[in-house]
């Protein structure tokens, strides 16, 4: 009999340490973290199911995590997020400009060295049973955020920062203010019927082919007006990011865009070609740009009286068109018997590769009463397996260096891809609107003979000075 009580003894003891992981009451902080959250997230370039997969996944972890996902137009997002921030009805994670961090640095937080969420889990023993599991994690460190990602996403997204608590003392480090998931790039949308009928068989790689190509293509009547235009370019309001073909052609030419602390530096001759140029490369830039809308040069091809370049191009009046990835649903969905082809930014022979980044990147708002869980949400988008997906469903080049070996085959993406890793941006001041006016002024008061050259590209490089 004694025997018997032992062993019964034994069972209960061992019973109730097989159960103790779930009959145990949770402590206030994991029930406060376990409890119902929204997250509310706008977008402005893709729908919800572009994300479908990484929500889905991420809810597994965090059931008690609902996502109200809001895509607005593109007109109306800046505005209204602007609205609503103010009056603290803003969401909690909203897509940035990469040109929009200094802008928006004091609207959002930067990525905390850890975050504290639930997570729910199952208790293991004689009987499982789920539970609620407060875990303290860490984000995506600073050199893998500098290894991980394209160059530029570093110079755009990474600020120098006080993180200690308030009333701590300071603690300045280098951190991310956001999370990207793609990075485009400018290239080179071209008409292969026009190219056929003009016998160029292949669209140019270089600058200097790009004008032999424009003046076999082009044709103007008596009178030299336009028949047919061979790309738009030279002008300013009519020719779809205008300020990045010719930021592309500062870059390439050995324009330094900015100092190292970010302001303009575009219109002074770099120290290293001081020996061996006379004037700054952004000069004979800008006039390579605007000559093609000088009619007295005999690359002239285009003017601002000729429509919208993305327009004129699906019209089939243009055989090349400089756009982005997100460009070609549109020009495919409007024109889808165009005979299209994509090939890489024209380079200047003999230069270091260089092109344009232009990218949206996700950030959490500085009023958002759930940062962790945003910031957790968002860690999880910098999973490689996570961003491929998203990025096979978005069509879009990835800001990951380790996932564009892969997207170089891609008939549609691999152009933009490639030229991810020499893709460089160069604003940090804070009115990006401002600024995009002052090069677009820049080209049209050299097309219309309003300034020289050298007044315009100085006089741009103050007026963006004063964005600072």
């Amino acid at each position: 009999m004694q025997r018997f009580f032992k062993r019964l003894l034994g069972v209960v003891v061992l019973l109730s340490l097989a159960g103790q992981g779930c009959t145990r009451a949770l402590s206030p902080e994991t029930q406060a973290a376990a409890r119902p959250v929204t997250l509310r997230l706008w977008a402005v370039i893709d729908d919800f199911d572009i994300y479908q997969q990484a929500v889905t996944a991420f809810r597994r972890d965090h059931p008690n995590v609902s996502i109200d996902y809001r895509r607005l137009r593109i007109e109306e997002y800046e505005s209204e997020l602007l609205n609503a921030l103010a009056e603290d009805r803003g969401p909690d994670i909203f897509l940035i400009h990469n040109t929009w961090t200094n802008k928006y640095s004091t609207k959002i937080v930067p990525m905390p060295r850890t975050t504290r969420t639930a997570y729910r889990v199952t208790t293991q023993g004689l009987k499982q049973e789920t539970t609620w599991e407060l875990r303290s994690e860490p984000t995506i460190s600073l050199k893998e955020f500098r290894d991980s990602f394209a160059d530029s996403v570093s110079y755009d997204l990474l600020r120098n920062v006080n993180i200690a608590p308030e009333g701590q003392p300071g603690d300045f480090q280098d951190r991310p203010m956001g999370v990207p998931i793609g990075l485009d790039t400018l290239a080179l949308y071209y008409n292969k019927d026009i190219l056929n009928a003009a016998n160029i068989p292949t669209p140019p790689e270089n600058w200097t082919q790009f004008a032999d190509q424009v003046r076999k293509i082009t044709r103007l009547d008596s009178q030299g007006n336009i028949l047919q235009s061979a790309a738009a370019i030279g002008t300013a309001y009519n020719v779809e990011r205008s300020i990045d073909i010719l930021t592309a052609l500062m870059l390439q030419n050995g324009t330094e865009m900015a100092t190292a602390d970010g302001a303009p530096s575009f219109h002074r001759m770099p120290v290293a070609l001081q020996a061996s140029r006379e004037e700054p490369p952004s000069y004979q830039a800008t006039t390579f740009y605007t000559d093609f809308a000088n009619p007295t040069k005999d690359v002239y091809t285009w003017n601002a009286n000729q429509p919208a370049s993305l327009d004129a191009f699906i019209q089939g009046r243009t055989a090349f068109f400089f756009g982005y990835s997100y460009h070609y649903d549109t020009i495919r969905s409007r024109a889808p018997r165009l005979n299209l082809g994509l090939s890489q930014l024209p380079q200047i022979e003999g230069n270091p590769a260089k092109n344009v980044a232009n990218y949206w990147y996700w950030a959490v708002s500085k009023k958002s009463r759930n940062q962790d869980v945003a910031w957790r949400f968002l860690n999880s988008l910098t999973n490689a397996e996570t961003a491929k997906t998203i990025l096979t469903n978005a069509h879009r080049p990835a800001a990951r260096k380790s996932l564009l070996s892969a997207q170089l085959e891609d008939e549609r993406i691999g152009v933009f891809a490639s030229q991810v890793l020499t893709a460089v941006s160069w604003y940090k001041g804070k009115d990006p609107q401002a600024m995009e006016s002052a090069m677009e002024q820049l080209i049209d008061d050299v097309v219309t003979g309003l300034r020289e050259v050298d007044r315009a590209v100085i006089f741009a490089a103050n007026q963006v000075g004063q964005t600072y």
